[in-house]
């Protein structure tokens, strides 16, 4: 298995294929996130807040390149863990910075994963600033300046962890090929959102496997265990959507009094978008939920020809070109009439 891994490295190492339109980290990349580990004796990794399996499976999946590496570290996060696929490891992080003396903290490094703004951190116990800090993201809307890995090309940032990891060190062990896959198979929603140009995203996911990562259990565990509110909340969304625009667009919402009545555990996004994106004619969809008095939460999902991610720009969010979203100051109504006129322009 090993001349196996030699052989498909060597490919993969050199080679972008003429089937993907997939990049491949350049050495240059590589040799300054070297130079950034060798810098620092102290790492803290945090993924943006109300993380999704992307952001917390490669934050685990770093913690496994930290830990070969003999570095020292500690993972953080904003939460909330509502997602069931990433609750199990709420408990490897913390909303609470370990204590550095002024030296020590001179020689600490941040590592943000799967977002590019500190703004997107959320609400952490310390000061993250004025820290020297390496980002690796692969949001269409990232800000590439500084020290940073940023590809949109990739669908994961798993998967630009797994290159790192492996040309940093070679084959990756079990338990971080593991994590990985499983962040990979969250941002593809299990492979479903790939196109032709994913095949080497494929040879990426065969290494996992090939790893010891099983693609059975990891399904299974991505959507299994949803709550029973899941389904009833689901079931009042469903009945609340408006098709608009030549029934392009399909809109739906949460008032704080659903959240009130069914939990914070009580979504299941993913199910809605791929449900609503599955009826004939639709193009995209729009979501708003009202989190406070004042500010909602937006999510937006699309076929290939409308690009949510540049909408969601406009109102200072961001994401892929079929998968975006924002927090956004406002009344519900009021912002989902702003945000419906955008989508008019493009539908």
């Amino acid at each position: 298995m090993k001349q196996n891994f030699i052989q498909a490295a060597l490919i993969f190492f050199t080679s972008k294929g003429d089937s993907t339109n997939m990049q491949i980290i350049s050495d240059e990349k590589i040799n300054e996130f070297k130079k950034f580990l060798n810098e620092h004796n102290f790492f803290y990794v945090i993924a943006h807040k109300d993380p999704d399996g992307d952001a917390i499976y490669s934050c685990l999946g770093m913690k496994g390149l930290l830990e070969a590496k003999k570095l020292d570290y500690q993972l953080l996060s904003a939460g909330p863990f509502k997602r069931p696929e990433i609750r199990n490891h709420a408990r490897l992080f913390k909303n609470e910075m370990k204590f550095l003396s002024e030296p020590e903290r001179k020689k600490a490094g941040l590592i943000i994963l799967d977002c590019s703004e500190m703004t997107r951190l959320g609400e952490i116990e310390g000061d993250l600033k004025n820290l020297d800090t390496f980002i690796i993201d692969h949001h269409k809307t990232a800000d590439v300046s500084g020290n940073c890995i940023i590809d949109p090309t990739s669908p994961a940032t798993a998967c630009l962890v797994q290159q790192i990891y492996e040309k940093m060190l070679g084959q990756i062990p079990k338990q971080t090929a593991e994590y990985l896959f499983f962040g990979l198979s969250t941002d593809t929603g299990f492979f479903r959102f790939l196109n032709t140009d994913s095949a080497e995203v494929f040879r990426q996911a065969a290494r996992l496997v090939d790893s010891g990562a099983n693609p059975r259990t990891t399904y299974d565990e991505m959507t299994g265990g949803k709550p029973f509110t899941t389904r009833k909340l689901l079931g009042l969304m469903l009945d609340r959507v408006e098709r608009r625009y030549n029934n392009k667009l399909a809109v739906t919402y949460e008032t704080m009094e659903d959240t009130k009545t069914w939990g914070q555990e009580g979504r299941d996004s993913d199910a809605l978008y791929s449900m609503l994106l599955s009826v004939d004619g639709i193009e995209a969809v729009l979501f708003v939920r009202q989190d406070t008095e004042l500010t909602c939460t937006c999510g937006f999902r699309s076929r290939d020809k409308v690009d949510v991610s540049a909408i969601a720009a406009k109102f200072g969010g961001g994401g892929h070109k079929n998968a975006a979203g924002l927090s956004i100051d406002g009344k519900l109504p009021d912002v989902l009439e702003k945000i419906c006129a955008e989508f008019k322009k493009v539908l």
